[in-house]
C-alpha cells in the first residue's frame, strides 16, 4: 500500500548484467550480424524478459494486474504496496554493542534455580490435595486412592515429551511457542487461547478454594467472593515485585507445605498404628454394597482417575516460564514435581479411608478432619493454615506462567505492545499482571461467582491442555525434522499421551455433560477475541466494502470521508515490517517463505535479508529470484538487504536494532544438527524446513 521511505544510510545496489549483455558488449563487430541472426535459448529469452519489463517500468509504477479491483471506488493502486529495493549494509559498532548488551540481558534473565523453578509450579499441584480428595471420594469411594495413583503415573507418559520439547524450543509461552514454530499462527492462537483459559482457571480456583476452606474451618464476616477477591489483590501485589521475589515466596510456601504433610503423615501413620484396621475394614466393607459387576467397580476407578487428573493441574505451567531457568534446570524442574505428587495425594487418601468413616470422606475439608483424628486440634488449625496459605499461591503460579504467555503474544502483535512495559524497580509486567488478574476476576464474577462451575471447566481445560504438548511434538518433528535437540522420546510416548488425554476428556463430559457448555463459553470468546486482533485488516477490508456497497453513504456529509479514514487504517496497520533471514536463493524456499508471511501477518513491508562475509560469496540468483517475488506480491514490498558479517545471535540483534524490527518479527529456516548456535538466543521464529 504504501512507499517505504528510503534509508540514506543503506546504499541501493544496481541488478547485475546479465551474462548474455556481457557477451554482446565484448563480441567482434564481424560476428555481430551472424549471431543476430540466431535465435535467443529459452533461457535468455526469458531472462531477459523479466529483466526488460522491470528495468523500463517507471519508478512507483503499480504492479501490472488484468484482474479488476472488488471496490467499486478505489483501483487497484490501493493494492499496490510499492516496489522494493536491494540494499548493502554494514552494521556499526553501535548496533553490534547493542547485540551483545541483548544477548547479555538474555543470560542474565536466566535467574530461576532448581528448586525455585520448582516451587513456582509445586504449590498448584502440591496444593491439589485440599480440593482433588473429596471430589475424588465422591466419585471412586473405597477406591479412590488406586484412581489417584494411577491418575499420577500418566505423567510418565508427559515428562519425556516436555523435556524434549523444551530441549528443542527452551522459550518461554509454551506450549503456545512450540506451536508457533510447528505450524501456523492460527494454530498456535488456539493454543493460546487454551493456555490463557487455563492459567485463569487455575488463579480463580485456588483463590476461590482457599476461601471456601477458610469458611469451614471458621466463620468469616463478609461473603466469600469477597475474600476471593482480596487475594486476587494480594497476590497482584506480591507478583508486581518481580519474578525473582515471586519465586522466593513460592519457596517459602512450598516448605511450609511439606513441613505440614510431613508432619500430618507421621501423626496419621501413629494413629493408624494405634488404632488398628478396624476403621479401614469398616469403610471397605460400606464401600463394597451395589458394586454388583466388576465392571461397575472399573467405571468407578476410572471415574476417580478422571476427576483426580484435576490434582495434576500446574504441571503444565512450568514450560510457560522455562527460558528463566538455569540451562540444565527444566528436566529436573518436571521431576521434581511428579515424582511428589506420586506419593503424597495416593497416602493422604489411604489414610483418610483408614482413620475417617466413609461419610466424613467426601467433606470439603477432610484433611483437617484427618489432622484432628490423628493428633488434635493444633494439628488441625495448622492443617487450614497451610490449605489456605498453598492455595493461594497456586494465584502466584498462574499469574507468572498468563504473564510469559501475554509477553510473547505482545512481541508477535497478537496483544497491544503495553503489555511489555515493566516498572522501574522491580522489572515486573505490570500492564500484563493486572490486565490478566482482571481477566480472571471476569470469569469469576461471570460465573456468579460459582466455584462449582469454574472448578469444571478448569478439568477439561487442563487436559486440553495437556493434548498440546504431544501434538506440538508430533508437528514439530514432521515439519522441524532438522531442529536441534538434547533429548527425544518414544513415539509410543506421544501416541500414548493422546489417548489418555482424549479418554479421560471424554470421562470428564461424560460424569458432567455441563461442563462443555462451560469450556465452550470461554474458550470461543478468547478465540474471538484473537481472531479480531491478528485480521484487523481483513476485517477492516470488509467494512470498508460494505460502505463501498452504499451509495448513500459517500454523498452524506458525515460520512463522506468514512472511506478515507478506513483506507489510512489499513494502511498504518499494514507498516509493519517483517525480515526473512535466508541463506539460499532457492526461489521455492523464498516464495513458501514469503506465502507464510502474507497468510500469518498484516504487513505491507517484507525484508530478505542475507548475511555474509565474502563479496563472492553472494547466492548468485537471490537479486533476480526477489524482484521475481516483489513482482508476484503486489500487495507486499519486497527488498533484499547484504549484511556483512557471520549469521548470530549477536548480529541478528543488532540488526533488529538497525532496522527497528523486534526479533519476534524475523523469521528463519530450520537450523540443522550441526548449528552451533542455541535457537532460543535468537528470538526469531522458525517457518520453514
Amino acid at each position: 500500500m504504501d512507499t517505504p521511505p528510503i534509508d540514506t544510510e543503506l546504499i541501493a545496489i544496481r541488478p547485475p548484467t546479465h551474462p548474455t549483455e556481457a557477451s554482446k558488449t565484448t563480441a567482434g563487430n564481424a560476428d555481430s550480424t551472424a549471431c543476430s541472426a540466431l535465435p535467443p535459448s529459452f533461457y535468455d529469452s526469458q531472462f531477459d524478459i523479466i529483466l526488460r519489463r522491470q528495468r523500463t517500468r517507471a519508478a512507483g509504477q503499480p504492479k501490472f494486474r488484468t484482474v479488476p479491483s472488488r471496490f467499486l471506488n478505489l483501483t487497484n493502486d490501493f493494492e499496490f504496496a510499492g516496489w522494493g529495493s536491494i540494499f548493502r549494509i554494514a552494521l556499526s559498532q553501535e548496533n553490534l554493542e547493542h547485540g551483545n548488551n541483548t544477548l547479555h540481558d538474555l543470560r542474565t534473565q536466566q535467574v530461576l534455580g532448581q528448586f525455585e523453578a520448582s516451587a513456582l509450579a509445586a504449590n498448584d499441584i502440591f496444593g491439589g490435595v485440599f480440593y482433588t480428595i473429596p471430589s475424588v471420594f465422591a466419585i471412586s469411594g473405597v477406591y479412590s486412592p488406586l484412581s489417584m495413583f494411577l491418575a499420577t503415573l500418566t505423567l510418565f507418559l508427559w515428562r519425556p515429551i516436555m523435556e524434549e520439547l523444551g530441549s528443542a524450543l527452551p522459550i518461554s509461552g509454551a506450549p503456545y511457542i512450540y506451536l508457533l514454530n510447528g505450524s501456523t499462527k492460527s494454530v498456535a492462537l488456539l493454543g493460546a487461547a487454551l493456555l490463557l483459559l487455563d492459567f485463569a482457571a487455575t488463579v480463580v480456583v485456588s483463590a476461590a478454594t482457599a476461601i471456601s476452606y477458610l469458611a469451614g474451618e471458621m466463620h468469616i464476616p463478609f461473603p466469600r467472593y469477597v475474600g476471593t477477591m482480596f487475594v486476587f489483590i494480594l497476590f497482584t501485589v506480591v507478583s508486581l515485585a518481580g519474578l525473582r521475589e515471586s519465586a522466593r515466596v513460592a519457596s517459602g510456601v512450598l516448605t511450609l507445605h511439606f513441613l505440614t504433610m510431613a508432619v500430618l503423615i507421621v501423626a496419621s501413620i501413629t494413629a493408624w498404628a494405634s488404632a488398628g484396621t478396624t476403621q479401614l475394614r469398616e469403610n471397605w466393607v460400606l464401600g463394597q454394597v451395589g458394586l454388583s459387576s466388576p465392571g461397575y467397580i472399573l467405571k468407578q476407578v476410572f471415574n476417580g482417575v478422571c476427576i483426580g487428573m484435576l490434582g495434576l493441574t500446574g504441571f503444565e505451567c512450568a514450560p510457560a516460564y522455562t527460558a528463566k531457568m538455569r540451562p540444565g534446570t527444566y528436566p529436573n524442574v518436571l521431576r521434581n514435581l511428579h515424582i511428589p505428587a506420586i506419593i503424597l495425594s495416593p497416602a493422604m487418601m489411604l489414610f483418610v479411608l483408614a482413620l475417617l468413616p466413609l461419610e466424613a470422606q467426601a467433606e470439603e475439608n477432610v484433611l483437617g478432619l484427618l489432622a484432628q483424628k490423628a493428633a488434635g486440634r493444633w494439628l488441625r488449625i495448622w492443617v487450614a493454615v497451610d490449605a489456605v496459605i498453598v492455595l493461594c499461591a497456586g494465584v502466584l503460579t498462574g499469574v507468572t506462567s498468563a504473564c510469559e504467555l501475554l509477553a510473547e503474544l505482545s512481541r508477535d502483535c497478537v496483544l497491544p505492545p503495553v503489555l511489555l512495559a515493566n516498572l522501574p524497580c522491580t522489572g515486573a509486567p505490570y500492564v500484563a499482571v493486572i490486565s490478566f488478574v482482571g481477566f480472571s476476576g471476569t470469569i469469576y464474577a461471570s460465573t456468579g461467582a460459582d466455584l462449582i462451575a469454574v472448578s469444571k471447566m478448569f478439568s477439561v481445560v487442563w487436559l486440553a491442555v495437556m493434548t498440546l504438548f504431544p501434538l506440538s511434538l508430533a508437528l514439530l518433528r514432521f515439519s522441524r525434522p532438522r531442529l536441534p535437540r538434547l533429548s527425544k522420546c518414544s513415539s509410543s510416548s506421544v501416541i500414548g499421551a493422546v489417548v489418555v488425554a482424549a479418554v479421560v476428556f471424554g470421562g470428564n463430559i461424560v460424569i458432567d455433560p455441563t461442563i462443555a457448555g462451560w469450556f465452550a463459553l470461554y474458550f470461543l470468546a478468547l478465540v474471538a477475541l484473537f481472531y479480531i486482533t491478528t485480521h484487523k485488516v481483513g476485517i477492516l477490508r470488509w467494512v470498508y466494502w460494505a460502505y463501498d456497497q452504499l451509495p448513500l453513504l459517500h454523498r452524506l456529509r458525515f460520512t463522506q470521508n468514512w472511506g478515507k479514514a478506513l483506507i489510512n487504517a489499513m494502511r498504518t496497520l499494514r507498516r509493519q515490517e517483517v525480515c526473512l533471514l535466508v541463506g539460499t536463493d532457492e526461489i521455492s524456499q523464498l516464495f513458501n517463505m514469503v506465502l507464510y508471511v502474507r497468510h500469518n501477518e498484516e504487513t505491507s513491508r517484507l525484508k530478505i535479508v542475507h548475511f555474509h562475509q565474502l563479496e563472492g560469496m553472494v547466492p548468485s540468483e537471490m537479486e533476480a529470484n526477489v524482484k521475481i517475488l516483489d513482482e508476484a506480491f503486489p500487495d507486499i514490498t519486497v527488498d533484499l538487504m547484504f549484511v556483512e558479517g557471520t549469521f548470530n545471535p549477536r548480529t541478528v540483534a543488532a540488526l533488529a536494532h538497525r532496522l527497528q524490527i523486534p526479533t519476534s518479527l524475523m523469521f528463519m529456516c530450520c537450523p540443522g544438527p550441526e548449528f552451533r548456535h542455541p535457537v532460543a538466543e535468537f528470538g526469531t521464529r522458525i517457518i520453514s524446513l
